[in-house]
C-alpha cells in the first residue's frame, strides 16, 4: 500500500496533447496543453507542456517536483467530463499500458481484495469476473499469492486480466461506478 501522506503524483501517462490548448482548469491559462492520468492515484490532470515539446498519446512523463523534463506545471484535476474525446478514447488504451507497466501493484489486488458485503466479493468488481472465478481466485491464492498476470492467467483461466482492470478503472473515472477499488476518491 501507498503511505497516505503522499499526495502527488509522481509520474502521469499522457491521454492528449493540445499544442495551443486553452486550460480548462484556470481561465485564461494557454499554452501547450496535456491531459494525463497519474500513474499512483489514477487522477485525471492537466498538466502545462514546454513549448517546442511534442507528446505522444500513452507516455509517461516527470511531473513530480524532481525531475521535470517535458512539463512546466501541473494545472490541476480533471473530471471525466473535462477530458476532450481524444483523451476519453485513449484512456482505456493507456490505463492498460499503466496497469501493465504496475503489474506488482495490480497482481497484489488479486491477492488482498477481500468480501464487501456478505453477498458481493471485491474481485466481482472487476469485469469478466463472477462468483465462480471469484471462488477460484480465492482457492488458488489461499494456496500461493499470486505472482504476476501470467500467473493468474495459467492458474485461474483468467484471460487478459490487466485489460480487466483497466476496464474497471475507467468505469470508476467516470462515474460509473458507485464503488472504487482502485481509483481514490
Amino acid at each position: 500500500m501507498m503511505p497516505a501522506d503522499k499526495k502527488y503524483e509522481e509520474s502521469a501517462y499522457v491521454l492528449d496533447f493540445l499544442p495551443r490548448g486553452k486550460s480548462v482548469v484556470i481561465k485564461g491559462r494557454e499554452g501547450p496543453m496535456v491531459q494525463a492520468i497519474g500513474e499512483d492515484r489514477l487522477t485525471m490532470l492537466e498538466l502545462l507542456g514546454m513549448e517546442n515539446q511534442d507528446f505522444e498519446m500513452g507516455e509517461k512523463v516527470k511531473i513530480g517536483k524532481e525531475g521535470r523534463e517535458k512539463i512546466i506545471s501541473v494545472l490541476g484535476k480533471l473530471t471525466h467530463e473535462e477530458l476532450t474525446p481524444e483523451a476519453k478514447s485513449s484512456l482505456p488504451v493507456v490505463v492498460e499500458k499503466l496497469v501493465k507497466e504496475n503489474e506488482a501493484k495490480y497482481v497484489a489486488y488479486f491477492n488482498d481484495l477481500q468480501p464487501l458485503t456478505p453477498r458481493l466479493h471485491g474481485l466481482e468488481l472487476i469485469p469478466g469476473i463472477g462468483k465462480t472465478f471469484m471462488k477460484e481466485i480465492v482457492d488458488m491464492r489461499e494456496k500461493q499469492p499470486f505472482t504476476s498476470f501470467e500467473d493468474i492467467q495459467k492458474r485461474v483461466g483468467l484471460r487478459e486480466p490487466a485489460k480487466m482492470i483497466a476496464k474497471r478503472i475507467v468505469e470508476e473515472l467516470s462515474g460509473d461506478s458507485r464503488v472504487s477499488i482502485f481509483v481514490k476518491k
